[in-house]
């Protein structure tokens, strides 16, 4: 479908029924706001790759209105257009209109995943994966199994056949993260003191996918709120807080999931809900828009959402108390998408470096593409996400970080996995900012992953 941007076409007016079903369909207001004046194309990752209108912010709110309009339906290319966006939201962040894309799509997916029937292997695919990821006690389970092959790795006979494998099994072998059995079954204190006078008293989201492979980041956010003045506390019966789910327009499970994570924070006598995963946090700030139609939910979501904060945000809000050592190198910072486009934070996780004295904060060329991983992105698009991950480490290597950083794990996999392909060198080490922040406080030195 070739039909030009900003065609008259898209004001003619509704030829049939609507091609989306009457349960949350994208609001006929959000699709009028695009002018379609082509101000987000230079930030779109997959538009940046083909070109192809259609894989564009305004190409794809064009078949959103023919399908609300009835002209189409939502199968076929709509459906095929609509899987190759990542979800980045760079479009709302460079929109002069202020078009809310990140709405329109969040109603989209999960009308695609109602009403379109995906191919067996495409629906087993994703099923396998949310059979698993959003579950902690079967990671763990796991990450048993996965120690292991990562140990078997390493002969010969076994990488040879780990390259044979096809395309996507491919992808989700080689973003294995390294697999630590002793992290994968550590457990959090329930509560841990502020040093010092306490300044603020804050609940943490030890998450899933995050607490079982980077149980580490996740203690390094626990050392450094209560070095800075922070009580912390991690509710027992925690868990996935929906937002690979809702990314990927499974919208009953992920709100299911969000129902549940409200009703054990909203007991908690906490400032705010901290969140150290950039696409966590973006959905759990929006837990208060998504069930803003639940008569039983809306003020509870509405209350939590207005409480969680991404950790860097609480940290640049405390002036810097703990004593920092010095780092002596050049940082790399990798905006995340969910943290820099959905929820806007962006100076916060550089104040944070910036008080690491002798820290040389470097900045991304191309920094507002995405790095291909959003969310299952790299595991059902591993071509694109492929192409996105060599961009975006071609980009790091030009600025010859000693270390690179960035606020999620999908980031952290995707960037390593393509900027230290094929090299027999020591890597550079990726981190999660808190653990260098943290590395500055202890005074030890700065870990390698």
């Amino acid at each position: 479908m070739t039909t030009p941007a900003g065609s008259a076409e898209t004001n003619l007016p509704r030829t049939g029924p609507s091609g989306f079903d009457d349960r949350r369909p994208p609001e006929r207001e959000l699709l009028d706001d695009c002018v379609h004046c082509g101000f987000c194309l230079p930030t779109c990752p997959t538009y940046q790759l083909w070109g192809e209108e259609m894989d564009s912010p305004r190409g794809r709110i064009y078949l959103m209105d023919l399908v609300e309009k009835g002209d189409i339906g939502l199968s076929g290319p709509v459906t095929e257009h609509i899987d190759r966006c990542l979800g980045c939201m760079a479009c709302v962040t460079a929109c002069p209109s202020g078009v809310q894309y990140d709405r329109l799509l969040e109603s989209v997916r999960p009308q695609i995943e109602r009403n379109v029937e995906r191919e067996t292997s495409d629906r087993l695919f994703r099923n396998a994966i949310f059979a698993l990821f959003p579950y902690k006690r079967r990671l763990r389970a796991a990450a048993l199994p996965g120690a292991l092959y990562q140990k078997m790795r390493k002969v010969p006979a076994i990488a040879k056949l780990a390259e044979k494998l096809p395309g996507r099994f491919a992808a989700m072998e080689s973003l294995l993260p390294p697999v630590s059995v002793r992290e994968a079954f550590a457990k959090l204190p329930a509560y841990t003191p502020a040093v010092g006078e306490r300044r603020a008293r804050v609940a943490l989201l030890s998450g899933c996918v995050q607490d079982v492979f980077f149980h580490r980041v996740n203690e390094a956010t626990v050392r450094v709120l209560a070095a800075e003045g922070c009580d912390v506390l991690v509710p027992a019966g925690q868990g996935c807080c929906g937002a690979l789910e809702l990314h990927a327009g499974r919208e009953d499970s992920a709100l299911a999931r969000a129902r549940r994570e409200i009703a054990i924070y909203e007991r908690l006598d906490v400032d705010h809900v901290v969140t150290n995963v950039a696409g966590c946090g973006s959905s759990m700030k929006e837990y208060g828009h998504l069930l803003s139609d639940d008569p039983e939910w809306a003020e509870r979501a509405a209350a939590f959402s207005a409480r969680v904060r991404d950790v860097h945000e609480v940290l640049a809000d405390l002036e810097p108390r703990a004593p920092r050592h010095p780092f002596r190198g050049r940082v790399a910072y990798h905006d995340a998408c969910h943290l820099g486009h959905a929820q806007k934070v962006r100076a916060q996780p550089r104040t944070v470096l910036r008080s690491i004295p002798e820290l040389q904060l470097v900045d991304l060329p191309e920094a507002e593409l995405c790095c291909g991983s959003a969310g299952i992105y790299n595991m059902v698009m591993p071509e694109a996400a492929g192409d996105l991950g060599a961009r975006k480490a071609a980009n790091v290597r030009s600025v010859e970080p000693d270390v690179i950083v960035t606020a999620n794990p999908g980031c952290l996999l995707q960037i390593g996995k393509h900027l230290n392909a094929g090299d027999d060198t020591d890597p550079i080490p990726l981190l999660h900012p808190v653990q260098l922040l943290d590395a500055s406080i202890r005074g030890i030195p700065v870990p390698r992953s």
